[in-house]
């Protein structure tokens, strides 16, 4: 211990950090500096004392208020309060600000006076915008009275004598922070700022899937030869469990190996099961055993994880039978990626677990911990280098140009070979540094990555943040805080596209479209933009929505960007600046402890918890939230136990996603919700004693999202929903008869999802509503028959169907009549009648999707013509 906490004095000594109310924490096996450093941004980046590039969210801000005050609804809403002028003054003195704020941004790592200002300035474009906010709700709300949706008493609020009040209010409140602003932005001169234009968006190359194939990755292929000799030459005689860790500093590729090996033919044809898991720094048995389960049955279900059964409900008894069951005594091949558990306790146990009877079994363990790998392995541990300066050339070269270009630009790859020589050998670095030049042929774009003085800042063996953090200044605005704002989700966090685009859009960070693009297509862009440059990873296509990861150093960076914005919370640092925004929480604090935290926070826009809590929420930790955060905009309250919302819900007038997923007692919800017009997304799904929706329901004039569990027959109300044209969810809704009912359509409606309603019969009347459905899902809905009353109705509405996936329906007899012109994308699993009309050729159905691009049946791809 020691010599560890000289590594972390030396490391951190100027930066006045101070180790004694954490070195209890460090394991064992730290007795380096590039060790001890890495350890310490994993576990303790929002507690370093050392320049960040803290405003990153300040452009978009001042952008996404400037839009706001220039629209036609706010103009309009302006002249009716009479503080048309102060909008316009404010509008003004934003724009100025705005001109210069990109060099701002650059510029405030090396100046603590204007991080000061921007932290100030950032602080007083948050209250502007949540004024603007304010109009925008009255707008929206006038918008519904318009429409004869609210009841006479909410009409007389817009009365004369009702909007002197409110008028005055607002204006002085507009003047107010108008002024705060005013005299923030008059001390711009002083730091010789200059107006920059905006980056363009990224030109990106589309990305396929994450299958590591051997060409595809250079210089580790003796590294895949011994680790596969380890895994050989181990005893296959025996009960026993074998384990390889492979040991290595973050982004030298410990992952992209183990891949290899996993994928390696001789692993496929030697052992009956393959495993990956992903463990990372919070090692939970309970999650890591279901994970293990649900690894094994996504392979068996043919990798659409369509049918898998939710585990989080099982106890600890309940898990460890089921793992035994789920393994058999059949060999087994498992892969824990990402090791940081050094309790030996711990691994002893979940070997246990893992002991089914059969002979042979082989685990393989990557850590960037010798002490992990000492405890874990039963063999000396693989020590993973450097890439040698040819393989990380041509990394760099692989994602700087396409396949051959290079050699039409040799004056810039001289440039890169320069570049490559400061990545050290690590594959990330290269990798995204590539990323960052990629579509630039400009012999100066180059200089100024080769040239910048970031790489003049001290650097140690293994030290990628430089190279990281200079590709991240590269990005566009609008990608800068999206990226930043990932780092409230934990390490190795598996995103879904549709989960991030709405949390983005719900904190106004996706910007609108002048092609009048949807806010979920221009979200999804982004994501593929910060795919192609390498912030995210292993991309995997679930068919109608995809995954992705991010790398653990590059969730470094983004909380090294955002700490002051954003913060992750668990046991370990349970501590919180008062100045944070966003906030998530771990699976391992108790409702007392979250409590606490939230009673010292005050301006929070997001409460988010990404695990599935040990705990639930009660109705303290609810009313805490209402009373505190006035402003929020993103509210997490699943895996409640309360019976109802409050009706001091419609309190939260700025908030765009509440999520109410798997509360089990939750029966209805208050009237007063409907008055959350700025509403996008409401999730109710798993809430199994939830009876029906309110009356007013369709006065959620912005609800574009709807996920939902329910006992109607009929999803009533939802046909008034204009702005419905994301997602429809339907979960677990053994009630439900009809989707819509009478007159109600579904106009916009891009995607619905159908799963487990076991009443359901046809959706022949509900198809016809739906004339622009682009994504359709049914699966494990037993009784359904028809689609479309059995060619007796026909149903124009899926003339724009691109992707249709049907599973377990074994009495769905036919597609539909209709033409399915647009579909692209076919995927039928366990449906016996249609299997067999949809014979290639031979199948009384062929002809209506011979012209599908994409088609599975039961997890075997149709061969194309």
């Amino acid at each position: 211990m020691v010599k560890m906490e000289l590594c972390l004095k030396l490391y951190y000594a100027s930066f006045s950090f101070d180790i004694s109310n954490i070195k209890h924490k460090v394991p064992n096996g730290i007795y380096s500096i590039p060790i001890a450093k890495q350890w310490l941004t994993s576990h303790f980046i929002c507690h370093r004392r050392i320049i960040s590039m803290a405003e990153s969210f300040l452009f978009s801000i001042a952008d996404n208020v400037v839009g706001k005050i220039g629209s036609i609804t706010l103009h309009e809403i302006g002249l009716a309060w009479g503080v048309k002028t102060e909008l316009t003054k404010l509008e003004a003195t934003l724009t100025t600000i705005k001109s210069v704020l990109l060099d701002a941004e650059e510029k405030q790592w090396k100046d603590q006076q204007l991080r000061d200002w921007l932290g100030k300035l950032k602080h007083v474009c948050y209250d502007v915008e949540d004024v603007l906010d304010e109009f925008q709700y009255q707008a929206l709300q006038r918008q519904v009275v318009s429409h004869g949706s609210l009841k006479t008493k909410v009409l007389g609020f817009f009365s004369s004598s009702n909007s002197l009040p409110f008028s005055f209010k607002m204006g002085h409140r507009i003047k107010e922070v108008r002024e705060r602003l005013d005299g923030i932005a008059a001390d711009r001169a002083q730091f010789n700022l200059q107006t920059c234009m905006e980056r363009a968006p990224l030109v990106y190359r589309e990305t396929t899937h994450s299958f590591v194939l051997d060409r595809d990755v250079f210089g580790r292929g003796k590294d895949k030869e011994k680790v596969l000799e380890l895994l050989m030459n181990s005893s296959d005689d025996d009960e026993s469990i074998s384990v390889i860790p492979i040991v290595g500093l973050g982004g030298l590729g410990k992952t992209t190996l183990a891949k290899l090996v996993y994928n390696d033919q001789w692993v496929v044809g030697h052992f009956k099961k393959r495993i990956w898991v992903c463990v990372s720094n919070d090692f939970d048995m309970k999650k890591v055993i279901i994970d293990i389960i649900n690894s094994i049955n996504t392979t068996v279900e043919g990798g659409s994880g369509l049918g898998l059964p939710n585990h989080n409900d099982l106890n600890m008894e309940q898990s460890q039978t089921l793992l035994r069951r789920t393994l058999g005594n059949e060999n087994f091949f498992l892969v824990l990626d990402d090791m940081w558990n050094g309790d030996r306790q711990k691994w002893i146990e979940l070997r246990t677990f893992l002991m089914n009877g059969a002979k042979g079994n082989k685990i393989v363990v990557t850590t960037r911990d010798n002490s992990v790998a000492s405890i874990m392995g039963t063999v000396p541990a693989y020590i993973l280098e450097g890439l040698p300066h040819v393989d990380c050339l041509s990394v760099f070269l692989k994602w700087a140009f396409n396949e051959g270009q290079e050699k039409k630009h040799p004056n810039l790859v001289k440039i890169g070979d320069d570049i490559v020589k400061k990545c050290n050998g690590v594959p990330l670095a290269a990798r995204t540094l590539g990323s960052l030049l990629f579509s630039k042929f400009e012999q100066r774009d180059w200089l100024y990555v080769r040239d910048n003085d970031i790489w003049k800042l001290k650097q140690e063996e293994g030290d990628i943040l430089p190279a990281l953090r200079l590709s991240y200044e590269q990005l566009p605005s609008y990608l800068k805080c999206c990226f930043a704002y990932c780092s409230i989700f934990p390490k190795d966090h598996v995103f879904c596209n549709e989960e991030l685009v709405d949390m983005w859009s719900a904190q106004g960070l996706i910007e609108t479209s002048k092609k009048k693009q949807e806010l979920d297509d221009i979200g999804n862009r982004y994501i593929k933009e910060l795919l192609s440059r390498s912030f995210f990873q292993d991309f995997e296509d679930r068919h109608f929505y995809f995954e992705f990861k991010m790398h653990d150093l590059m969730h470094d960076l983004a909380s090294f960007i955002s700490q002051s914005e954003c913060t992750f919370i668990d046991c370990v640092s349970p501590t919180v600046s008062r100045m944070v925004r966003h906030v998530s929480f771990s699976y391992d604090l108790d409702e007392k402890e979250i409590l606490r935290v939230v009673g010292e926070l005050n301006d929070i826009r997001t409460i988010y918890f990404p695990f599935v809590q040990e705990t639930s929420h009660g109705e303290p930790f609810l009313k805490a939230c209402i009373s505190r955060f006035k402003c929020i905009k993103m509210l997490d309250l699943s895996s409640s136990n309360f019976d109802t919302l409050p009706n001091s819900i419609s309190n939260l007038k700025h908030l765009r996603l509440l999520d109410l997923n798997e509360n089990k007692k939750i029966k209805k919800l208050p009237n007063s919700i409907c008055k959350l017009f700025h509403l996008q997304k409401l999730s109710l799904l798993g809430c199994e004693g939830f009876e029906n929706l309110p009356k007013e329901f369709g006065n959620l004039i912005s609800l574009r999202h709807l996920q939902i569990t329910t006992k109607q027959r009929a999803l009533t109300g939802i046909g008034r929903l204009e702005s419905l044209q994301t997602h429809l969810k339907i979960f677990k809704c053994q009630n439900l008869e009809f989707l819509l009912q009478g007159t109600q359509s579904l106009t916009t409606l891009r995607s619905l999802f159908i799963r487990d309603c076991r009443r359901l019969v046809s959706l022949a009347h509900s198809m016809k509503q739906l004339p622009l459905l682009e994504h359709l899902v049914i699966f494990d809905c037993k009784r359904l028959n028809s689609l479309d009353g059995n060619g007796e109705d026909h149903v124009p509405g899926l003339g724009n169907l691109r992707v249709l996936m049907l599973g377990k329906l074994p009495k769905l007899e036919a597609l539909p009549v209709c033409s399915l012109t647009s579909l692209d994308k076919l995927m039928i699993e366990e449906c016996p009648q249609l299997t067999e009309r949809c014979k290639k050729t031979t199948g009384e159905d062929w002809h209506k999707i011979s012209h599908v691009s994409e088609i599975y049946i039961d997890g075997v791809k149709t061969p194309e013509n």
